[in-house]
């Protein structure tokens, strides 16, 4: 299961597009296509960019195999000139792309492909799938965490998962965006994340009594002794027989570092209160009191509003699905064709009739603006790759749709930061990718440059992604040709 071929994760219209490439002479021109997205999930005010370092992998990997070409042939879709053109295919174009872990807003380019549209075209497919999946989990836990305001929050989702590779690369991106451990231990062993859990009830269940199950487990592990308490009863029993428990280490003389009791049911803010009045009178007031149960955002929203004694969060299904809002909706659009005779790249467009879903032009980058006082984001500003800011002068930012918005920088005010880097040069993976939990790290600093009114999970504030002036015109222009025929 660890090796394995994608090359053929692809819809096939992505093959037969290639073989018509292959077919028409001088089509294969060198082309920009674009990966972004439209809206943040959730309604969310940012999303958490994930993925990269598979789909580095999977560029760097792309071939086509005797059994890949073999299955192609059987199709009777492929012609043989085709396919032994495919026998030596690699992937030889340019990629830029912005870094996981990084907040980034709808319509930015989270990665620009620079290659033959044969390349060009087939990658889409597994692109969008890698990046898609794991910017959902990111987003969806950083909405968690903030949730959670400071207690720890573990992955538990591994069993509900739709499958291995959704519960591997889930625990990825959300150890990106915040978690401090995964039940998964392949994900675990794979990116080299902390590991964590405790007991199921079945281990109560196996025993002769729950005091027994408890103490047997401390003897197993005391120095991460969490005790799952509402197989039973909760109060009655679970509880009392955990602090029994903790008593008898405390009197033998073992540290009691890292213990406490999880919730599985009920009523976790009156059961964890009342937990918290329990174990405090007997004297462990530094117990973990942790819970799980369906956890998502707006559930640990609400217990921290009914003052929950809980400090330690597992949330499985809702996280690792993303329940509420299962697909990131990301896009890959042709943004430019390179002209064989000048070497330039000519800028191409998608109409619709829906504003949003018309595209931008063009080679592009984006620079994010700063505030330079408090380091927060001011807004985000799509340009073309050959335009030139400097902070020291005065900017003019405007609403690329209502254009009479605008917003002015004085000199100094504001600081400047490109977000794409190139990952792939001449088809050569030029970017090494940071250990997953180094992007945590730097995540953690990312969302501190948005504003509290961006992080709120109902209503947020919008960050602006603003267009150049220069790339304005060329969208407009291209618009109105369009639109009168010139």
């Amino acid at each position: 299961m660890s090796e394995r071929n994608l090359t053929l994760l692809t819809d096939l219209y992505e093959l037969t597009m290639m073989q018509g490439y292959f077919k028409e002479q001088n089509a294969n021109e060198t082309v920009i296509f674009d990966a972004f997205y439209r809206s943040n999930p959730n309604n969310n005010g940012y999303s958490i960019c994930a993925g990269l370092d598979q789909a580095m992998d999977y560029l760097e990997n792309l071939h086509f195999d005797g059994e890949d070409i073999d299955y192609l042939r059987s199709t009777g879709l492929f012609e043989e000139d085709f396919l032994e053109y495919l026998r030596d295919f690699r992937f030889t174009g340019d990629v830029y792309a912005i870094p996981e872990g990084t907040v980034v807003f709808p319509r930015e380019p989270l990665v620009k492909v620079i290659a033959p549209i044969m390349e060009a075209q087939l990658v889409e497919t597994a692109l969008l799938n890698i990046i898609n999946h794991q910017s959902l989990i990111a987003t969806k836990t950083a909405r968690v965490v903030y949730a959670a305001q400071g207690d720890g929050v573990m992955e538990f989702g591994l069993r509900r998962a739709q499958g291995p590779d959704a519960g591997i690369y889930g625990a990825r991106a959300a150890m990106i965006a915040g978690c401090i451990g995964t039940s998964n231990v392949l994900a675990g062993q794979m990116f080299d994340v902390p590991v964590k859990g405790t007991h199921a009830h079945s281990w109560i269940m196996s025993f002769p009594d729950e005091l027994t199950a408890f103490r047997a487990y401390a003897r197993l592990y005391p120095s991460a002794c969490i005790l799952l308490v509402d197989t039973y009863d909760t109060l009655k029993s679970g509880v009392p027989n955990a602090i029994k428990v903790f008593t008898e280490m405390r009197e033998a003389g073992i540290p009691l570092t890292f213990y406490g009791i999880r919730l599985d049911s009920g009523d976790l803010a009156y059961l964890s209160k009342k937990a918290k009045q329990m174990l405090d009178a007997a004297g462990f007031s530094d117990a973990i009191i942790s819970a799980s149960n369906d956890l998502d955002e707006n559930l640990i929203s609400s217990l921290k509003l009914q003052g929950a004694a809980i400090n330690s969060w597992g949330v499985g299904t809702n996280l690792i699905t993303s329940k509420d809002c299962p697909s990131f909706g990301g896009v890959y659009k042709l943004a430019a064709v390179k002209d064989k005779a000048t070497g330039q790249f000519i800028p191409k467009i998608k109409l619709s009739e829906n504003a949003e879903k018309i595209t931008n032009p063009g080679n592009k980058t984006i620079l994010r603006i700063y505030n330079k006082e408090t380091g927060k984001i001011i807004a985000d500003l799509i340009c073309l790759v050959d335009e030139h800011y400097d902070s020291s002068n005065s900017l003019l930012l405007f609403d690329p749709v209502e254009t009479w918005k605008k917003t002015h920088l004085a000199p100094g005010s504001y600081t400047i930061r490109e977000l794409m880097i190139p990952v792939f040069q001449g088809g050569k993976k030029v970017y090494t990718s940071p250990k997953v939990m180094d992007i945590q790290k730097y995540c953690r600093q990312e969302l501190a440059t948005l504003w509290e009114e961006s992080l709120r999970l109902e209503y947020p504030h919008r960050t602006h992604v603003d267009l150049s002036l220069p790339l304005w015109k060329m969208k407009n222009q291209l618009l109105d040709s369009y639109h009168f025929g010139s």
